[in-house]
């Protein structure tokens, strides 16, 4: 076999199919966002150029905080005091104090007994459930059908018998429920928030069925931390139910604007998952700099209420100006407006055209993020973006977009109610 070939041969394809990811550096200043600079590669050519004062689009830092002074201080005091590196696993001399107070404040932040951070929410997600799954003999997952890939991964790790259920379908969720018997063990593995679409989940109707068909159950809550819920501390909360809720899985790295993720629930939950989980034992653990910051990031969002507002509004404000000019978007609660345009090829046109022509830079999404012919265009507001951002923004994707056009399109859009699973992991 020529190994070279064949990785090249398969890269090829994918490029061929349309679904060949570009990566633009970002200079994301803290002086000037949501004005940046990017470096513009010119792949034939061998160089690449800078182009400043694009506006950014596309962030997941929801609320500046990796530009917030304090958390920066936090981090710079901590390094001088004990270097950079954590020196090894959690276990091998990587616990500090840091990472135990970091942990302390999730627990405390989700009101639950213990929390568990990891390097990454992936990580934490993938490990933690291929963990459960191993461990609990016989055990029936059911997935909905737009989990993150670190969900399905962790579960197809597994060899978990896994039914999936229709998008936020509660009714669907029920009847796989009750074709499986009272007395074998059930995970329901849902998201508080998926980010591609901008969808908020009913948490406390999937605690209601859990109860009811003797159902553990697991929530991804990374895209809802630091926004949502008393203090941000997430959709759980929202609705009452953060005590109930089994597993809860967050991130550092979006709203805290950090990195690293974490578990959090009752103690002999988290003490089981620190002690059988091994992508939480054997690797070198978060540096102690990042855990302090993210401590301080976390006391700070708690308490940035207004922030929270201030992105709602603005959010509502975006939605308000696509309606008026009939640009389709997945309708939502939350601060996530993807803007549908179908295919790989237009979301990468529309996105370059508004690099080129409009200075705005928003990253296109395509599969396998999502399934095939359902491409987006992301957007996602900070507090740093102003209502004349906004306007800019709406003028220049109805521009770019060609209005009159995509509102004909929309006599064939997508009914996301019926997307398949994401079954290309």
């Amino acid at each position: 076999m020529n190994y070279k070939n064949f990785f090249k041969s398969k890269v090829q394809n994918f490029k061929n199919e349309g679904y060949y990811r570009k990566f633009l550096p970002v200079k994301r200043s803290r002086s000037t966002f949501p004005y940046t600079q990017v470096e513009i590669v010119d792949n034939k050519k061998n160089t690449f150029h800078k182009k400043e004062n694009i506006k950014i689009w596309c962030t997941n830092d929801y609320l500046n905080m990796s530009h917030n002074e304090e958390v920066i201080e936090t981090m710079i005091s901590t390094i001088k005091e004990v270097g950079t590196g954590s020196g090894g696993t959690r276990n091998i001399s990587g616990t500090s104090n840091y990472h135990v107070r970091l942990e302390k404040k999730l627990a405390q932040f989700h009101g639950r007994d213990s929390a568990l951070i990891f390097n990454s929410a992936y990580l934490a997600n993938q490990s933690s459930l291929w963990t459960i799954c191993k461990k609990i003999n016989g055990i029936q997952v059911f997935s909905d059908e737009l989990n993150h890939a670190s969900l399905i991964q962790g579960i197809k790790n597994s060899g978990a018998s896994c039914k999936v259920f229709k998008h936020n379908n509660l009714e669907d969720l029920e009847q796989l429920l009750q074709s499986v018997e009272l007395t074998q063990p059930k995970l329901i593995v849902f998201e508080s928030l998926y980010s591609m679409d901008g969808t908020i989940t009913n948490v406390a109707e999937y605690v209601r069925l859990a109860k009811k068909y003797n159902a553990l159950t697991y929530l991804d809550e990374v895209h809802a931390v630091g926004l949502y819920g008393e203090k941000g501390s997430g959709i759980a909360n929202k609705y009452g139910v953060s005590d109930q809720i089994d597993i809860i899985n967050g991130t550092l790295a979006k709203a805290f604007g950090q990195i690293g993720g974490y578990v959090a629930g009752d103690k002999d939950v988290i003490e089981f998952v620190r002690s059988f989980t091994p992508g939480f034992i054997f690797t070198t653990s978060l540096m102690p700099s990042v855990a302090s910051a993210c401590a301080k990031s976390i006391e700070i969002v708690e308490d940035s209420n207004e922030l929270r507002s201030e992105i709602i509004k603005k959010a509502a404000y975006l939605k308000s100006r696509l309606d008026n000019l009939d640009i389709h978007y997945i309708k939502g609660d939350s601060h996530i407006i993807p803007i549908v345009v179908h295919t790989a090829e237009k979301a990468q046109i529309f996105s370059q055209k508004l690099l080129d022509d409009h200075n705005i830079y928003t990253q296109p999404i395509f599969y396998p993020t999502v399934p095939k012919n359902t491409a987006r265009l992301r957007i996602t507001i900070t507090p740093k973006h102003s209502f004349s951002d906004i306007d800019q923004l709406v003028e220049s994707l109805s521009k770019v977009m060609d209005v009159k056009r995509m509102a004909l399109a929309k006599k064939d859009k997508i009914d996301f109610s019926s997307i398949p699973h994401n079954q290309f992991i």
